[in-house]
């Protein structure tokens, strides 16, 4: 039986990042042989192999459905994957690896504020120095895409091999196209992100190819991981709040839910009066106030660290992606 392929960053805080995500889901992984290898397991889940490579790697990996899932940012799949939704699909954010890819350029040119402040100076800068301006970039496509989008047609491509935010300063490109976090290093390299000029905003997500050999063990394996995965994210969204009064009835419980977004997963109140109830964070000073102010003497509050569901949105998804692939073959075989 071929396992699943799980590929994840072998080094530095993406992979830390990545780790820490699947550990908080009760998926250790773990590497048998040792730190340096780059291959594991996760702990207690059979059917899994994790491949360890670069976040570029990951991405090739994905668009050839060498692996089924993989851990790596939207700013990679966008470039390096062709029509990239129709090679693989986005399951969900992770909430890690944040970066902006953006439009930068000189912060002495004051007169340039957008995108149409842009295409007018790099129309002035062609007819002056007959050439256009030269932008460099590690975002090829991206930045082609972008560009075409907002008309702007007089520049051209130069491949940035080293710091992509040095090049003006050096005199190898008049703008950038590169990503950044909080802009610190392209303030310090006298540079500014043009005001719509964000082209696009990444982070780490979680991926599965569609391209991969997607048999039923694999499906299986796919769906208790993303169970999991899911369990936590609910938990996350929750606190578990605990009372009892004999005055708890649906008509305060429906008020509950109405204003504080509360769930009730075991049902309404008890004979007892006893009752749990599901709230999001940053409404259970305002629930516990409520509840007191209705005839609760106590009120407790934990955080909560897996709430399992009969449903499995991330599997629903997957599936549902795989199996509008194969329709999608089928028809392009039955055109042929």
């Amino acid at each position: 039986m071929s396992p699943l392929i799980l590929a994840v960053p072998s080094k530095g805080r993406l992979q830390e990042n990545a780790e820490a995500f699947f550990a908080r889901s009760g998926l250790e992984l773990i590497k048998p042989r040792g730190a340096r290898d780059y291959r594991g397991t996760i702990a207690g889940l059979d059917g899994v192999e994790v491949a360890y490579l670069s976040a570029a790697e990951i991405t090739t990996q994905l668009a050839q459905g060498a692996a089924h899932l993989g851990v790596t940012g939207e700013d990679l799949l966008r470039e390096m994957i062709p029509d990239t939704d129709r090679q693989v699909v986005l399951i969900d954010q992770l909430g890690f690896g944040f970066a902006n890819v953006v439009v930068a350029v000189p912060r002495a040119w004051i007169d340039v504020r957008d995108m149409a402040d842009l295409d007018d100076v790099a129309t002035a800068f062609r007819l002056k120095h007959e050439r256009k301006m030269r932008l460099a970039t590690k975002y090829a496509n991206l930045t082609r895409g972008f560009f075409a989008e907002h008309g702007v047609v007089d520049y051209r491509i130069v491949a940035s091999s080293g710091a992509t935010e040095g090049a003006p300063a050096a005199g190898t490109a008049e703008l950038i196209v590169d990503i950044t976090t909080t802009g610190a290093t392209l303030e310090a390299n006298g540079l500014k992100v043009v005001e719509d000029g964000v082209i696009l905003r990444s982070q780490a997500n979680l991926v599965a190819a569609r391209r991969a050999s997607w048999d039923t063990a694999q499906r299986e394996t796919a769906r208790l991981l993303f169970d999991r995965i899911t369990a936590q994210k609910r938990a996350h969204s929750f606190r578990e709040v605990r009372t009892r009064f004999a005055g708890m009835t649906e008509a305060l419980l429906m008020t509950a839910r109405e204003k504080f977004g509360v769930a009730a997963p075991f049902g309404g109140p008890t004979s007892s009066g006893m009752l749990t109830l599901h709230c999001p964070p940053k409404y259970v000073h305002a629930l516990a106030s409520f509840l007191r102010e209705h005839g609760a003497e106590a009120v407790s509050v934990a955080a909560l660290d897996y709430v399992y569901s009969r449903d499995n949105p991330l599997y629903a998804k997957l599936a549902a992606e795989l199996e509008r692939s194969e329709l999608q073959r089928g028809d392009s075989r039955a055109a042929q």
